[in-house]
């Protein structure tokens, strides 16, 4: 960072230190500017000042109303990988994208040789360690710490008590109405920007019908060494 300013240099040394001065008045949490603190304090009283000009949301931050507006109107995806065709609407996702091809593991586990590109997975990982379990069986009240263990768990001791939802798409079956509700809209609904495949012309609306598609490509020889005959996948 360089500045032409000296107030702007120390407001971004300001924002590097580690000591939070604004403390919330309704709960412990601090933080190290007075405009987090505010955004903070309006999820307690339920103020949403940033307001979607295109349809009737409202959001705490104004982050959070730009992203709504690259989901769900623009469909803008301003971070593009600069080694493969990947683009994202948030740059935190580009950075765990980027990650997959540099090997970087920045979240190392304390305790044992595991670590992790992202936050999210190593604090998964972390229960495993502390052995809290968050999820708990509504039939017989096993308790687990991972979502999708317990899912596993219900499908192979209960299946008879649980209730299956058949997708009306493809061969999915979900034990929770609301997961299919989650499947539908993540596989099945249709996309205005199609999705291209970045080994031939094809390009799908639905994301399923893409997954199904990128299944042909996966023992294809696409890559030829310019010394040899010899071909590779990857």
């Amino acid at each position: 960072f360089t500045s032409a300013k000296l107030s702007s240099l120390r407001h971004r040394v300001k924002s590097h230190s580690d000591e939070k001065r604004h403390v919330c008045h309704l709960c412990p949490k601090a933080f190290r500017t007075a405009t987090l603190l505010h955004n903070h304090v309006n999820t307690h009283t339920g103020n949403k000042p940033h307001k979607c000009s295109e349809c009737d949301t409202a959001f705490v931050t104004r982050g959070e109303l730009s992203r709504h507006r690259r989901y769900k109107h623009t469909l803008e995806k301003p971070f593009k990988c600069t080694i493969c065709e990947y683009s994202s609407v948030e740059a935190s996702k580009m950075k765990r994208h980027v990650r997959s091809h540099t090997g970087e593991r920045p979240y190392p586990c304390h305790l044992c040789s595991y670590a992790s590109k992202d936050a999210y997975k190593l604090k998964r990982h972390m229960l495993t360690h502390t052995g809290e379990k968050h999820y708990e069986c509504y039939v017989c009240q096993a308790r687990f710490t991972q979502s999708g263990t317990m899912k596993i768990h219900m499908l192979q001791k209960h299946g008879e008590n649980v209730t299956k939802h058949q997708c009306p798409h493809c061969s999915t079956f979900l034990s929770r109405k609301s997961d299919l509700g989650v499947h539908l809209k993540n596989l099945h609904s249709y996309m205005e920007e199609a999705v291209k495949c970045r080994d031939c012309e094809a390009a799908f609306h639905e994301r399923y019908a893409f997954l199904q598609h990128r299944k042909t490509h996966r023992n294809e020889k696409r890559f030829r060494c310019a010394q040899c005959s010899c071909t590779c996948s990857q």
